[in-house]
């Protein structure tokens, strides 16, 4: 099957009656054959990567569940073809909300079996739950790439998966990394800071100067993106870990505001400074 890879660097133009304003996806070429999507417009969900070729067309997440039409149509407009492996980084709903349709349209989905097993758990429709899954890695061999998609342990949830492209230099990360963002460590679907910081430490030490990484959230980015990333999390770890040994409590550390040096870089909507100092003192008192 010959995949047809068109309008690889715009924005595919069709609008979302579910959200404000008009919602697309911006494509734009990581490496021959590898394309990330990001929403425009509004909210789409977290960055997707779309490999194509001869072997079908493999989907990295698929958005939200509201634009699951846009997101299908945006693919086969830019693909010609139906997609027919879905890998799922993790079970939030902002990167599995077109698993049903894909999978009546005759994609197989895959994903560690954690995610699974949390979507079961919250009553998922039984089309939208992965069909494969795995426990430590699977590996794809599919369009003249190799796809290794390894589990990483309690970081963002306890069902996350990284995929590693090593013969192209790309990573798609996930939610385990967020680009110049506050991340969201979802300690209520088994993620903790400890293991977020180990993930990113993992994706770290398969990176280079001239590795490319898909994240979850915010723009492409490089190796030095995500050893910011990973230095913010620790020094943000430690200014606040010194406010909880002291005793201070959860009004007292916020009133100290110890994260006032990033707001202007890392602070956004969804993960405020406030709500990154909530998350990393609830973090630190479990420990």
């Amino acid at each position: 099957m010959k995949i047809r890879l068109m309008l690889v660097l715009c924005a595919i133009p069709f609008a979302a009656s579910a959200q404000e304003g008009e919602v697309s996806w911006k494509s734009s070429e990581v490496v021959p054959g590898i394309v990330m999507l990001e929403g425009e417009g509004g909210f789409a969900g977290g960055n997707l990567g779309l490999i194509t070729g001869d072997d079908g067309v493999v989907l990295i997440d698929d958005g939200v569940a509201p634009l699951t039409a846009v997101t299908v149509a945006a693919i086969e407009a830019l693909t010609g073809d139906p997609v027919d492996f879905v890998i799922n980084t993790h079970a939030h709903g902002d990167h599995v909300g077109a698993n049903a349709t894909l999978h009546n349209k005759g994609a197989t989905v895959v994903a560690h079996e954690n995610l699974r097993r949390q979507m079961v758990a919250e009553d998922a429709a039984p089309d939208a739950l992965p069909e494969l899954t795995f426990t430590d890695s699977v590996t794809f061999h599919l369009n003249g790439h190799t796809a290794r998609v390894f589990h990483v342990a309690n970081a963002h949830t306890d069902g996350d998966s990284v995929i590693h492209f090593p013969e192209v230099n790309v990573i798609h990360a996930g939610d385990v990394f967020f680009n110049k963002l506050f991340p969201f460590v979802d300690m209520d679907s088994g993620g903790s800071l400890e293991g977020f910081i180990a993930a990113q430490k993992k994706v770290l030490s398969l990176a280079n100067n001239s590795t490319k990484i898909i994240p979850g959230h915010g723009v492409l980015a490089s190796k030095a993106d995500l050893e910011a990333s990973i230095a913010m999390l620790e020094d943000a770890r430690s200014r606040i870990g010194k406010l909880v040994q002291s005793g201070r409590s959860l009004d007292q550390v916020k009133a100290a505001n110890p994260l006032a040096d990033y707001h202007d870089g890392w602070n956004w909507g969804f993960i405020t400074t406030e709500r990154m100092t909530e998350q990393l003192y609830r973090a630190l008192s479990r420990e």
